[in-house]
């Protein structure tokens, strides 16, 4: 039997899990997916939108997996520090398939970064999807005018949720505490903004004609700042995704204001330079850009404040080493070859990365399952070698017998159970529960 630990139950672990047990080369696996967190999925579960229904179903084909017979999920089990160093994981499985992501958020590296009311969009993200790591509600939700630096899917996200009408929102399972808050939200303005043009937005067209669908909130677009980029006139030549998104700016471009009590800005050619303001922040200064003729951009000298006692940064994610693995600073990676841990240079026997971990914070769910299935390739190339290792019997027991007190599937669906319960004594459907303690409690519930 060779044992398998895939470390994190994300998209990129489940879709690793899925590819070991599914192949035939080598019958005999058995894979533990372990998680930091009580509960499975990841990002679908704490990324994804609360109001992205159709997303957030991938949970469905997650949960198959996560369900197969010679899968156990095993949350609330933290990998890194002692006694669940690589080197002991090592000594429990024959290969451990590293799939944490990237766990923290680029910084602007402007001055005032730092300052009250500004907050990286993960930090916005996790509250309004109870992430037990949510820091609470300390976002300046009474203020009217919020800024959004970034123009990706998260920013879009940020910027929606911001918009969109409490009571839009109560049909899903965002916590009843980020549900109250925004419904109190008076915030009108939202202005998301971005360094270079509309043509090279990182948004999906989706995700963009969203915020014109909205209900409450109207989309305003400058004339003056699209007609900058150098696609804007004739989009014809530019990559698929990126003309459907300047054809939609330029048909919002060419609206005349409705007068709907939200706005949301879309702005571009504009880079932060600082973040104004003495004990919180009060504004944002831009430098405003032109295309360079190269790809980028270059300042122009020319400056303008937004005014915004809130402002969430969405400029990109970045890895965070995990103490016993190597690790790329520059590019915020795990080394590797085809998914194999590279530790000088050389392949490490037995470690193995997939998901952003591996390659980088780049592309969208659904590539995490093609990065998983070439990790796995070359894990079972190895597969041979690995068995002949010798490993402890019981690794389960042996994490108990070490402090580690897993959550498994049993208690992941007691706590599925209570989160129903929850949204039926709130007259909602299944609302999420924000905290360790109320997770944990719920998973140990009758134990």
């Amino acid at each position: 039997m060779l044992r398998v630990a895939v470390v994190g139950s994300g998209p990129s672990g489940v879709y690793a899990a899925q590819a070991l047990v599914q192949q035939q080369a080598v019958p005999e696996v058995s894979v533990h997916v372990l998680d930091r967190l009580p509960c499975p999925y990841g990002l679908v579960r704490y990324g994804v939108a609360p109001d992205h229904e159709k997303i957030k179903s991938l949970q469905h084909t997650l949960r198959a997996v996560l369900e197969h017979p010679r899968v156990s999920f095993l949350g609330h089990v933290r990998v890194g520090p002692p006694p669940l160093v690589p080197e002991r994981l090592l000594e429990l499985y024959h290969a451990v398939v590293y799939c944490v992501g990237a766990a923290t958020d680029r910084r602007l590296g402007v001055p005032g970064e730092d300052l009250p009311g500004s907050f990286s969009a993960t930090d916005f993200v996790s509250w309004y999807s109870a992430h037990p790591d949510a820091t609470g509600d300390a976002f300046a939700l009474g203020a009217d005018s919020a800024v959004v630096v970034g123009v990706g899917n998260v920013a879009v996200d940020v910027a929606r949720i911001l918009a969109r009408g409490a009571e839009e929102l109560r049909p899903t399972d965002v916590p009843h505490a980020a549900l109250g808050a925004l419904s109190q939200s008076r915030v009108s303005d939202i202005h998301m903004v971005g360094r270079r043009g509309p043509s090279q937005a990182k948004f999906t067209t989706k995700e963009l004609r969203e915020l014109g669908s909205l209900t409450g909130a109207e989309v305003l677009v400058r004339p003056e700042e699209l007609a900058l980029d150098p696609g804007y006139e004739d989009p014809s030549g530019l990559p698929g995704v990126n003309r459907r998104n300047v054809e939609v700016l330029r048909d919002w471009a060419r609206r005349a204001p409705v007068g709907r009590p939200r706005r949301i800005h879309l702005r571009f050619f504009l880079r932060p330079v600082a973040l104004l303001g003495e004990g919180a922040v009060r504004a944002v200064r831009f430098e405003r850009t032109a295309p360079d003729g190269r790809g980028g951009v270059a300042g122009t000298g020319v400056f303008e404040d937004i005014e915004a006692p809130l402002v969430l940064r969405s400029v990109g994610y970045r890895g965070v080493p995990l103490p016993g693995l190597p690790f790329d600073e520059e590019r915020g990676t795990v080394p590797n070859a085809a998914g194999r841990v590279l530790r000088g240079g050389e392949p490490s026997p037995g470690e193995y990365v997939a998901g952003w971990i591996k390659r980088g914070p780049t592309g969208v769910i659904g590539t995490n399952r093609p990065c998983a299935k070439e990790t796995v390739a070359s894990l079972l190339t190895d597969a041979e070698a690995l068995a002949a290792r010798p490993v402890v019997a019981d690794p389960l027991r042996a994490l108990r017998e070490a402090g580690v007190e897993p959550v498994e599937w049993t208690g992941w669906l007691r706590i599925e159970a209570a989160e129903e319960a929850l949204g039926e004594a709130l007259g909602r459907t299944k609302v999420k529960i924000p905290d360790w303690t109320g997770l944990l409690g719920a998973a140990r519930e009758q134990e």
